[in-house]
Parts: C-alpha cells; sequence; structure tokens
C-alpha cells in the first residue's frame, strides 16, 4: 500500500555522540546505511523531512550544544530548508514546535526512525500516537545499546530493541523495514 502525500519522516538524533564514550555499545551496524536509504528515498520523491536533534541541557553531555558529539552522523545534516526541530527530552513533541509544523503541512503519518529505539525513538512514536498521529516505525533504522538491569546483569542491545519494537507495534506503531517502506514511496 503506497504512503499518502500526508507523511513526513522524522529521522530522531542521528547524531556522533552515540558513537563515542560515555555511551555503552550498540548492535546495528546498518542503522546508518538504512538511515541514509530512507532519507535519499524521501527527498527522491520530494517528501516532507522533519530532522529531530537532541540538544542536552545537562551539564558535561556528550549531546550538549557546541559539543563535538551534537553534530549529525555524516550526511544526516538537514538539506535545503529541511526543518530542523531541538529537543531536550526523549520526546520530539514535548518542548518543540513539532505538531504544529506536521499539522500546519497537512501531515496526519509519521515514519520515524533513529537513535535509540528504547528511548527517543519509543518516546517521541509513543507521544505521536496518542495525539492522533499514524506512527510507522522502520526497526531496522533504529539503534540502541547495552543496559544493565536493576541487578547489574547486562541486557544486550539487540534484545532491548527487539522488546521495545514488540511493545510499539502492539499498542503504537505499524513496525516495517527499510526495504519495506521504500517499496511503498
Amino acid at each position: 500500500m503506497k504512503l499518502s502525500d500526508k507523511t513526513a519522516l522524522i529521522p530522531v538524533d542521528m547524531q556522533q555522540a552515540f558513537d563515542h564514550a560515555p555511551w555503552p555499545k550498540r548492535w546495528n551496524d546498518k542503522v546508518d546505511a538504512n538511515g541514509l536509504s530512507l532519507l535519499s528515498a524521501w527527498r527522491g520523491a520530494g517528501r516532507p523531512i522533519v530532522h529531530v536533534r537532541h540538544d542536552s541541557v545537562e551539564e558535561g553531555s556528550t549531546l550538549g550544544p557546541g559539543n563535538p558529539g551534537n553534530a549529525f552522523r555524516p550526511g544526516f545534516e538537514p538539506q535545503n530548508g529541511e526543518p530542523l526541530v531541538t529537543k531536550s527530552v526523549n520526546a520530539a513533541f514535548i518542548g518543540t514546535d513539532l505538531d504544529l509544523r506536521l499539522r500546519r503541512a497537512g501531515i496526519d503519518t509519521i515514519v520515524v526512525f533513529g537513535i535509540s529505539t528504547d528511548m527517543c525513538v519509543s518516546t517521541t512514536v509513543r507521544v505521536g500516537s496518542n495525539m492522533g498521529y499514524k506512527v510507522i516505525l522502520v526497526e531496522d533504522a533504529c539503534d540502541c545499546f547495552d543496559l544493565a538491569d536493576s541487578d547489574g546483569v547486562q541486557i544486550a542491545a539487540a534484545d532491548i530493541h527487539r522488546a521495545h519494537v514488540a511493545t510499539l507495534r502492539a499498542d503504537f506503531a505499524e513496525v516495517v523495514t527499510t526495504a519495506g517502506i521504500v517499496s511503498r514511496i
């Protein structure tokens, strides 16, 4: 089924900080290639893109404005006037004008990908769904980190990703692959 003209791509926090300490190990070595494929397809079709960047307000954060880690990963920078929304919390809709931008553009469906699946991507998907948008999550264009549970036992990033995608699929979003969504443009 083709995507409607009222569909926007929302790359979330595709930033350089996530490649360096103190960030833990990630699992998806195809996150950049898949994300760049999405951007290329969207741009080629002339469809709307709204970039989201995390501008941390926490002292010493690698995601703080002016720090090298705050910069976009190579190829993920907004181009040709594509709008940028900056946030300081997990959800791209909280404390930003993302909802206003999307509604003014007549957008009713958002396609979301980025870093990290279990935090800013998941929160953006959940809030967007609760606000009435049809949400599509591109699971193979997301990434997350190994994390310790309350007993200090490491949970592999791939397992965290899989659990969060399952939860989002159950109630908040249609879940697709990069190839699957590109074929619908």
